[in-house]
């Protein structure tokens, strides 16, 4: 079935992405924003805020006294655009049309309207879209209410999603299951791998290099950790059970910082490194992080007999758990009939849908555009992708069942 895209959605979500809402940023714009449009129809938001306080989750219940509800799920932060080639303000939320194809003349077959700017694919354009019908949602005589959980700081380690869910619990709600609306096309997706990061700081004991038997060189040692690291990636890629489905089908360690050093004729006391664990939904990150750790501890032993001060001390960077779901979960089921999709998917990316489902509420990802424009200079979503999404919700607000 066709649609076009309502301009009230297509404004709303040109209006949330002109909100510059960058990690390292406040998002209160923006919350403030759907506080006050949910507020104009009667719908009351719960706001739980950061340390700081310069940044907050929404949890709403649009359709209140019914007794469960769908979480519409989404993150209100964007990754930055610095050093980026953008042909375009990231934050112009401009549209324009882009060609599709020619045709056999060479003539231009198709243009397809685009939403330009820095989040419109992932994903305020799914939260604009949801906004939008939300008092379809309030007036709906589904036998459920929908949950609005949009948070802050997904980008950057899932940190905002696991305060909403608390308060959610201490407040007694229990929805029956939970759409992430990250971009995936349209098409359901019900896996992907976790996000685990972690930073190694090293200490050694700094001499001249002439004397570099009284020394404990930082760099040195952290590269035996990194050495490990890259023995356990390559196990992971001869010997780990693929999980068919994900571009790469097993489990990934990699190094993406490393820090050290002050002159060539100085060994290094400090150092500083950065790694990543991409585990299969099948494998346990934890398991590989303390494998690392047991290294570690090791390497120590000799280090301490030089300079008992040395060693390594970890830090957790982030911790995403990854998600597995089913074909066969009900939440699926309604998200491929909302879609009109036969088929389910597995993601590349990280989400909040393994925290959703580890808190005990079936969860499905699903949403308008591609990760491949997602993070990338000039990124977009067309306005067909968002087209579906206004289908996709506006279907959820009038059914009956679940599955």
């Amino acid at each position: 079935m066709s649609h076009v895209l309502s301009s009230r959605s297509l404004n709303i979500a040109q209006a949330l992405v002109r909100m510059n809402t960058v990690s390292s940023k406040s998002n209160l714009e923006l919350i403030d924003f759907i506080r006050d449009h949910l507020a104009g129809i009667g719908v009351r938001s719960r706001i739980t805020r950061n340390a700081d306080r310069n940044k907050a989750n929404l949890f709403a219940t649009l359709g209140a006294g019914k007794p469960a509800g769908v979480i519409i799920s989404g993150h209100t932060d964007t990754v930055p655009w610095d050093g980026q080639n953008w042909s375009v303000d990231p934050l112009s939320a401009i549209v324009q049309a882009w060609p599709d194809g020619e045709a056999a003349d060479g003539e231009v077959e198709h243009a397809v309207p685009r939403l330009y700017g820095r989040g419109s694919a992932d994903m305020k354009s799914f939260i604009a879209i949801a906004l939008a019908n939300a008092e379809r949602f309030v007036e709906s005589a589904s036998p459920f209410a929908v949950h609005f959980a949009f948070s802050y700081d997904e980008e950057v380690g899932c940190f905002g999603v696991k305060e909403l869910i608390a308060d959610m619990k201490d407040a007694g709600i229990k929805p029956l299951a939970c759409i992430v609306g990250e971009p995936t096309g349209m098409v359901p997706a019900i896996a992907h791998k976790g996000v685990y990061r972690y930073k190694c700081c090293v200490r050694g004991k700094e001499a001249h290099s002439s004397l570099t038997p009284n020394s404990v060189n930082a760099i040195e040692m952290g590269a035996r950790v990194i050495g490990k690291l890259r023995d356990m990636a390559e196990g992971f890629e001869l010997h780990e059970a693929r999980y068919e489905g994900f571009d790469v089908p097993y489990s990934t360690a990699s190094v993406g910082q490393f820090h050290g050093g002050m002159a060539d004729n100085v060994v290094p006391r400090d150092a500083e490194f950065r790694y990543e664990f991409r585990n299969l939904p099948t494998a346990d990150a934890q398991e590989m992080q303390k494998e690392v750790l047991a290294f570690a501890a090791k390497t120590e032993m000799s280090m301490k007999k030089v300079a008992p001060e040395a060693g390594f001390t970890f830090e957790t960077i982030c911790e995403v758990p990854s998600f597995l779901g089913s074909a066969n979960d009900a939440v699926t089921r309604l998200a491929q009939r909302l879609s009109g999709e036969s088929r389910v998917t597995q993601i590349a990316f990280g989400s909040e849908a393994g925290i959703f489902k580890n808190a005990g509420i079936p969860t499905v990802v699903c949403g308008p555009g591609s990760i491949h424009q997602a993070h990338q200079p000039d990124e977009f979503v067309t306005l067909d992708q968002l087209a579906r999404c206004e289908l996709f919700l506006q279907g959820l607000a009038s059914t009956k069942t679940i599955g």
